[in-house]
């Protein structure tokens, strides 16, 4: 009963200090938890996205995503886009067409976002020398990529599946298996996601990856690293008997470099089992690698996750 109440007065001091920040939502409602506190990562915000529907009694799917801060309210990121993945997911749902579930979204740590979401096992397989040409690589302003951090996603998945999913599965009406929780992002989440079911099988069963970012960096000549998220992928995909993928890519902007490898990805699917019943990859002609284009056909990937 103590921790009944003390996660109350939690909910109510996140939801006060969040609303300063006027996240809204067109659909549902939102849980607030305030620099969730990691001893694996550095503490980051995290919204519990709840349908109208939500009732205790009941159970619900989980879809974990990344990059939290871009899901639901425009007004409020960086460049006034969003997934608006409340009015997709409350539609989906209204109209019948998909299963309960409910949204996780996890801030993403600007400082360390390429070095959470970077598949660390591939990486590792690398020369020092390839390894360190990747670190010292720069964006397009010569930023640099990984901020002097060094790559750290397993430490992330440790902190997604250690502890922030035993938190959910203790304070929300859910389901805890694999086949009833899901993990998705774009770009550099996309990577993230599809690593995270590759790890885990036994926690995620589905992984939705939009505009996966395959070079790594921003270039794809002379690049190791599709490569080495190939050979990985070899060895480490999960049972399609019963596990579930979503990959798409647009045609402009940064999306334009996965047009010669998401295919080679699509292959090595094919050749371990994969059919049309448990992946999907799609190419949205048009689209560019931005939070409008993700929103448009995001209902793509929820239906085919969720499908009733």
């Amino acid at each position: 009963m103590k921790k009944y109440f003390l996660h109350i007065i939690v909910l109510i001091f996140v939801n006060n200090v969040f609303s300063q920040n006027s996240i809204k939502v067109s659909s549902g409602k939102l849980d607030f938890l305030v620099n969730f506190e990691s001893k694996f990562v550095t503490q980051r915000n995290v919204a519990i996205w709840l349908p109208n529907n939500y009732d205790s009694k009941k159970k619900y799917n989980v879809l974990y995503m990344h990059d939290g801060q871009m899901l639901f309210d425009a007004s409020s990121t960086w460049n006034k886009q969003s997934w608006e993945v409340d009015e997709t997911i409350g539609e989906l749902l209204k109209q019948n067409k998909i299963k309960d579930v409910l949204v996780v979204g996890i801030w993403n740590s600007e400082k360390s976002r390429h070095a959470d979401y970077f598949p660390q096992k591939p990486f590792e397989g690398l020369s020092k020398s390839q390894q360190d040409s990747i670190y010292n690589a720069s964006r397009a302003n010569g930023n640099s990529i990984f901020n002097d951090l060094k790559v750290q996603s397993d430490s992330y998945l440790k902190f997604l599946v250690q502890e922030l999913k035993p938190y959910i599965d203790s304070r929300y009406a859910v389901y805890k298996d694999f086949s009833h929780t899901f993990i998705a992002g774009s770009s550099m989440g996309g990577l993230i996601s599809m690593y995270a079911i590759c790890e885990y099988p036994k926690i995620f069963g589905g992984a939705i990856c939009m505009s996966t970012h395959w070079p790594g960096i921003f270039k794809v000549e002379g690049n190791p690293i599709p490569k080495a998220f190939f050979n990985y992928l070899e060895t480490h995909l999960p049972d399609p008997k019963n596990h579930k993928f979503y990959f798409d890519y647009g045609t402009e902007t940064l999306d334009k470099l996965y047009e010669t490898l998401q295919p080679k990805v699509d292959l090595i699917l094919a050749e371990k089992g994969y059919s049309s019943k448990n992946w999907i990859t799609k190419k949205f002609e048009g689209d560019d690698h931005s939070e409008r284009s993700w929103s448009s056909r995001f209902h793509v990937p929820i239906e085919f996750m969720l499908k009733k």
